[in-house]
């Protein structure tokens, strides 16, 4: 049976190529895919070795994809993914500005190929500008956005938040969206586009709030000062008398009220929830208090109210917290455990990714080739068997 018969979700029926790399553009086709896209990852014919050499049932890079590999610096390999191109919806790649081009397989001869195909590209710094050409990663991306220099304590060094805010906030997130706003635009106008995503755009964007709040005049542009970014004593985590942590978001004045009568904190506090010059002796009374009991004791007590207090788990112990349980918010699959796909649909139901396809003869004929040309393309060694 084919991959793409068995396919569920709003994206059932797009034909989505991805062109094999890392970081944003891997995690876009396992999404995109359990959406319901038909992903076709198209490998290099020697399959370098990975950044992470991660066994298959544990590689999502690759999950949920058709994969073929094609030998790209010959014609015939150009020749056949211009004709792969020509019956895709969307062609995902995240190489260097030029790369493309020099395979000559760039937008404008795809665009040719196929009129309606919208290319996404994702790059660290976008198609132009005068850091274009040149490598980075997540954290290159975060620190020229303004981003990381925000992130960490008041009287420390910045701190990576993993690679979450550029490489798949501002990478993964924004290729996606851009591609699938083209795709609807495409629908209506008969035409495609290309996607320019670049990760230090997405993170500057994922910032646009933290702007208009420096524009007037209510945030500093110092690290842990301000009111998202542990400045303040109730929007901060704590240490538990076990060592493990809590998380106190009780920003509003309702909410903190209800936090101070639980812990219980002196009453001057909830009353003056704002007053910037009792916070020392606020974080400190906060501190103490949750410095006597454990961290799973302070969870049971706040957890049926609205103090905005959680427990800090860990990623081994969040797929057993109750809530993310009942949800089924992490699922099983293969003897890994991992997030479900989201968002949920009600009627298009998404499902989990199984490991990749490699039927190579299979993904071809889907593409109008027949058994004896592929056959004749795996001889030739223009696509491996």
């Amino acid at each position: 049976m084919e991959e793409a018969t068995r396919k569920t979700g709003p994206l059932t029926g797009f034909t989505v190529i991805e062109m094999a790399g890392l970081g944003p553009v891997p995690h876009a086709g396992l999404m995109l895919a359990e959406l319901g896209a038909r992903v076709v990852r198209v490998e290099r014919l020697a399959r370098e070795q990975a950044f992470l050499n991660l066994p298959p049932q544990y590689d999502l890079d690759r999950h949920g994809r058709e994969i073929i590999r094609i030998d790209l610096k010959r014609a015939e390999g150009t020749a056949l993914m211009l004709r792969l191109a020509a019956g895709a919806d969307a062609i995902l790649e995240g190489f260097r500005p030029g790369v493309m081009e020099r395979l000559g397989l760039g937008p404008e001869a795809l665009l040719v190929s196929n009129p309606r195909l919208v290319y996404g590209r994702m790059t660290g710094f976008g198609q132009d500008g005068p850091l274009a050409a040149r490598a980075g990663h997540d954290l290159t991306y975060l620190a020229l956005s303004g981003v990381l220099h925000a992130i960490g304590p008041k009287d420390g060094k910045p701190v990576p938040p993993l690679n979450l805010a550029a490489d798949y906030g501002g990478g993964t997130m924004f290729i996606i969206m851009g591609v699938l706003a083209a795709l609807l635009e495409a629908s209506r106008s008969g035409k495609g586009q290309v996607v320019d995503a670049a990760m230090i755009d997405g993170a500057s964007m994922l910032a646009a709030p933290f702007f208009a709040f420096m524009a007037a005049g209510i945030w500093q542009d110092r690290r842990g000062v301000n009111l998202l970014d542990s400045g303040t004593p109730f929007y901060d985590t704590y240490t538990c008398a076990d060592g493990r942590h809590v998380a106190v978001a009780c920003l509003e004045p309702q909410f903190f009220a209800e936090f101070c009568r639980l812990l219980p904190l002196d009453g001057r506090f909830a009353r003056a929830q704002y007053d910037q010059s009792l916070w020392p002796d606020m974080r400190a009374a906060i501190a103490s208090r949750i410095a006597e009991r454990p961290r799973d004791d302070w969870a049971a007590l706040f957890e049926p109210t609205d103090a905005c207090v959680a427990p800090v788990l860990s990623l081994g112990e969040a797929p057993e917290h109750p809530h993310n349980k009942a949800r089924s918010t992490h699922v099983e699959a293969d003897g890994l455990t991992r997030p479900a796909p989201a968002p949920r649909f009600s009627r298009t139901i998404t499902t989990v990714s199984p490991q990749a396809l490699r039927d190579s003869a299979a993904t071809l004929r889907a593409f109008g080739i027949d058994e004896s040309e592929a056959e004749h393309l795996a001889s030739e060694g223009i696509v491996g068997r």
